[in-house]
């Protein structure tokens, strides 16, 4: 038990010293404010209310059905032989009532060695309605605008101990159909993943040790005006570990941590400059390619090895459950000031039936004047060999 209490402690630890990170960030941090802009912006959204409930981790959490957002491999380590989970997010609800994300997920388990796993999912993302007006207030049209993305996945058990998982994407982006100079955008992306799951001895207590590594949409550029100028997908890289601790034969709590950074380049700080060089700043940075950026990532910011450091989020979260049946949740996720300043905590919780399970999670802002604050999601899954069980 003093491992347990040991673990905890450092855990509460790391959530502490990022509020104090975040609070901490004064006037200078809002002077070099340069966050970094992507293209389909939706996909960098979580979608399931498991992990949304611990501060947006997943890279290295249990597999579950939504595993396809977070680390494809994890699919391969499932313990249930297929599932499919529905999720839905009403967003930016303080400000606007009609911007939901609806995401549906799906898996099913190859072979009687359960070594593969094929798995897929959709996400779409109403904008709500927009009525378009001219400059005198009269009504030109309504549109509805939108973002979608349907993939695929594999992943395969190489060893007891690791996976492997790749996804193919498809992305449809429509800020407006019909909109004067505004035109729909498409692209393609792929996500690479490996996943460790391991139990290690803490004590007399046989732990659960998870290791994951995603890449996710390395892909093409999405262009909204036919080619003329187009917009990096957020490209990420995620990092993450996870410690599932049994506390006794019907108590579990799950410590885990996630890293994140986009890989795509800093734009260049155009403050100082002329209006002609800003111009030709801006046109050598979007003409810049996919692959090149993910390198340039890492070394090209204005602010040096300061500022690359600041594009790096954070986002720690806990998981309480018992019998698994019942599940409560935490966690807290940190984003630089100069980056984006998305800071909160979150709360959540679930339940589990023999065939289906529920999540909800709550987002709490730790920044005024956040948009996100009271977020809301709503999961429900369903597990097939429970289904059969049912049935029969």
């Amino acid at each position: 038990m003093n491992k347990l209490k040991f673990l905890t402690t450092l855990f509460l630890l790391v959530c502490i010293a990022l509020t104090i990170q975040a609070q901490g960030q004064g006037d200078d941090g809002k002077s070099e404010f340069n966050p970094l802009t992507v293209g389909v912006p939706s996909l960098t959204i979580a979608p399931d209310a498991r992990g949304g409930g611990m501060g947006d981790v997943g890279a290295a959490t249990e597999p579950d059905i939504y595993s396809q957002y977070w680390n494809p491999a994890k699919y391969a380590f499932a313990f249930s032989k297929a599932g499919i989970g529905l999720t839905y997010t009403p967003w930016l609800k303080r400000l606007i009532d009609d911007i939901d994300l609806v995401y549906l997920s799906a898996y099913y388990k190859l072979g009687d060695t359960d070594r593969q796993a094929v798995s897929a999912s959709l996400r779409y993302f109403s904008l709500g309605n927009i009525d378009m007006k001219d400059w005198d207030g009269n009504p030109i049209q309504a549109v509805s605008p939108y973002e979608m993305a349907f993939d695929v996945g594999y992943s395969l058990k190489t060893s007891e101990v690791f996976s492997l998982g790749a996804c193919l994407r498809f992305i449809y982006s429509d800020l407006g159909s019909g909109v004067e100079d505004l035109y729909p955008g498409s692209a393609w992306a792929v996500d690479i993943a490996g996943y460790y799951n391991n139990y290690v001895m803490l004590g007399n207590s046989e732990s659960l040790l998870g290791l994951g590594l995603t890449v996710s949409n390395i892909g093409t550029k999405i262009s909204y005006d036919e080619g003329n100028s187009s917009n990096f997908l957020p490209t990420k890289l995620k990092l993450g570990a996870s410690l599932l601790f049994p506390m006794d034969d019907y108590n579990k709590i799950a410590l885990n941590l996630d890293v994140n950074k986009y890989l795509i380049p800093t734009p260049p700080n155009t403050d100082a400059m002329t209006p002609e060089d800003k111009q030709n700043a801006l046109k050598d940075y979007f003409a810049i390619s996919p692959i090149s950026g993910i390198f340039k990532s890492f070394s090209d910011a204005p602010g040096g090895a300061k500022e690359e450091f600041r594009e790096i989020m954070w986002s720690a979260g806990a998981e309480y459950s018992y019998a698994d049946r019942f599940f409560v949740r935490g966690g807290y996720f940190y984003e630089h000031p100069t980056k984006g300043n998305r800071q909160y905590f979150s709360v959540g919780t679930g339940f589990k039936l023999t065939a289906f399970q529920l999540d909800v999670a709550y987002l709490i802002s730790t920044v005024p004047s956040n948009p996100l604050d009271q977020t809301l999601r709503f999961s429900l899954s369903f597990d097939m060999d429970g289904l059969r069980n049912l049935m029969k």
